[in-house]
C-alpha cells in the first residue's frame, strides 16, 4: 500500500524484521566453510579458516600495486579511464580463466620487455575491444 504526502514521492509499506530478516549475514566461516579434519577440534578448525583467510588477504595486498600498475598501462595504451581499464583487466581473466592478478604481472613484465603469452595477449585484445565498444 503506498500513500502520499505533500511535496513527497510515494512510500511503501515496509514490513517490520522477523527474526529471520533481523539475523546478520554470517561469514563462509560460520556457515562451516572450513571443515574439521580428523582429530582436529571446532576451535582448531576456526584457526585454521583464519589462518587460511589471512593467507588470502596478504596475497591481495601483494597484488595490489601490480594490478594497479597494469591499469595504468592499460590506461595508457587505451586509451581509456581507469574504470575501463579496470573492466578490461576482470573481462580478460574471466575470459582466460587465469588470475587477474597474473594478467596483471604478465602485462607488467611485458613492459619490461618479456614478451606477453599467446592467450593473455589475445584476451586482453579481445578485453579492450569489448570494454571499448560504442
Amino acid at each position: 500500500m503506498a500513500d502520499h504526502t505533500e511535496g513527497r514521492g510515494p512510500r511503501t509499506h515496509v514490513a517490520p524484521a522477523t527474526p529471520e530478516r533481523a539475523e546478520p549475514r554470517r561469514t563462509q566461516r560460520e556457515h562451516g566453510g572450513h571443515h574439521p579434519a580428523a582429530g582436529e577440534t571446532a576451535p582448531d578448525a576456526e584457526v585454521a579458516a583464519l589462518r587460511s583467510e589471512i593467507e588470502g588477504l596478504r596475497v591481495a595486498i601483494a597484488s595490489r600495486p601490480v594490478i594497479d600498475t597494469a591499469r595504468g598501462i592499460v590506461m595508457a595504451m587505451g586509451p581509456c579511464t581507469a574504470q575501463q581499464a579496470w573492466q578490461t583487466l576482470i573481462h580478460a581473466s574471466q575470459n582466460s580463466n587465469v588470475k587477474l592478478r597474473d594478467i596483471a604481472h604478465q602485462l607488467v613484465e611485458s613492459y619490461h620487455g618479456t614478451p606477453l603469452p599467446p592467450a593473455t595477449r589475445d584476451a586482453l585484445r579481445a578485453a579492450v575491444k569489448h570494454t571499448l565498444a560504442p
